[in-house]
């Protein structure tokens, strides 16, 4: 987190944790039913009313509400990490981003003020496969046919899949990459639930077969690449992916402390031992490095810094492999009470484990780190 936050951001940071102190339950996540989405529409128009999914929205479509967008969103999503929200923060946003920057007067008039509102809600699909997170691994394709764009296609492990209104699509026409705005109810559309380790988000496969899109749902130009488009999109994703994470881990780091000092083991608080003292010293260091990296994201991303792909495979990757590391020696140190369903250590647990995967996973991005340095 940026230490050098303004007035308005503290008071952001401060609303958007009180609420979500005041309306997310980690107990209720485990007594969740199967059939019950993450994601309740009350709760998402009360986040919305707080400026969560208007930040890059403009009111009159031209200019953006917030001077610092990306800021002021990585903010709320250490927030939001630390609370286990649902996930909509961040695929909304990468949604309303794509929209400002790409989208048609019709589309931007139809759908930025419900996004807006949290009346609707969007997801990306871009995945075809658990780790297909790059351009060669998208298969899915639209063809043009009269006044419409025919899309054919699966999506995997799409957030929020299940009560997404629109999904947007990325998929080739011809040889060019191109997205589209797909309506959940569209025919042809075909979601699918999974069963996910992450209890507080929804994961779902999505199918395309023959699915007909207005010409004027295309995101992007025409006839133009939306290479850079997506490559932006990730960008955003990652940056505020990693904010979510930060937060996460500096919540269960704190946790951890604080039960070390409160649990006595031959007379003394057991934060007393020096093995314990080694182990937090490390955690500590890995925390600020993620917490100090995802702040140089954002800035960068913000910035406009052209190295910035670089940057995020750097910090997804720290934060990917140090997240699960840091998490689970903490249940170490809670002992066996850790191991068990009441305790919330396992919800955090699950969480950082999908987080390290979506997206990219440490390890394609550090592959395509050395591709980007040339090695």
């Amino acid at each position: 987190m940026n230490v050098e936050l303004t007035e308005e951001q503290r008071l952001l940071q401060s609303t958007s944790r009180q609420f979500l102190d005041e309306t997310l339950s980690l107990d209720a996540l485990r007594h969740r039913s199967a059939n019950d989405a993450a994601l309740t529409r009350d709760f998402w128009i009360r986040a919305a009313a707080l400026g969560w999914t208007s930040m890059f929205v403009p009111d009159d479509l031209d200019d953006p509400l917030s001077d610092s967008p990306v800021r002021d969103l990585a903010i709320v999503a250490e927030e939001a990490g630390r609370s286990l929200e649902s996930g909509s923060l961040l695929e909304c946003n990468v949604v309303a981003y794509a929209l400002v920057n790409g989208g048609s007067r019709e589309v931007k008039t139809q759908l930025l003020p419900g996004l807006s509102n949290g009346s609707i809600t969007a997801s990306w699909a871009f995945a075809e496969g658990v780790d297909g997170w790059s351009k060669s691994d998208v298969r899915s394709s639209a063809t043009v046919d009269g006044d419409e764009y025919v899309l054919n296609g699966q999506k995997s492990t799409v957030v929020a899949a299940t009560s997404a209104d629109y999904f947007l699509v990325t998929a080739f026409v011809g040889d060019d990459l191109a997205q589209f705005l797909v309506p959940r109810d569209a025919q042809g559309v075909t979601i699918t639930r999974l069963d996910a380790l992450d209890l507080s988000r929804d994961f779902g496969d999505v199918s395309f077969h023959d699915v007909r899109v207005a010409k004027s749902f295309r995101v992007g130009a025409p006839g133009e690449s939306a290479d850079n488009a997506v490559e932006r999109q990730w960008l955003l994703a990652i940056t505020l992916q990693c904010a979510q994470m930060g937060g996460m881990l500096d919540r269960v780091f704190n946790l951890t402390v604080d039960y070390a000092q409160d649990r006595y083991a031959f007379g003394r608080p057991i934060a007393s031992y020096q093995a314990l003292k080694h182990r937090f010293a490390d955690h500590k260091v890995w925390l600020e490095a993620a917490l100090g990296l995802s702040t140089g994201l954002t800035e960068a991303f913000a910035n406009g810094d052209p190295g910035v792909t670089e940057l995020a495979c750097v910090v997804k990757a720290h934060v990917g492999d140090r997240s699960v590391e840091i998490i689970s020696d903490c249940a170490q140190i809670f002992g066996g009470i850790s191991m068990t369903w009441e305790h919330d250590l396992h919800l955090y647990l699950r969480r950082a484990t999908v987080d390290r995967v979506l997206y990219g996973s440490p390890t394609q991005l550090r592959e395509r780190l050395c591709e980007l340095v040339g090695l």
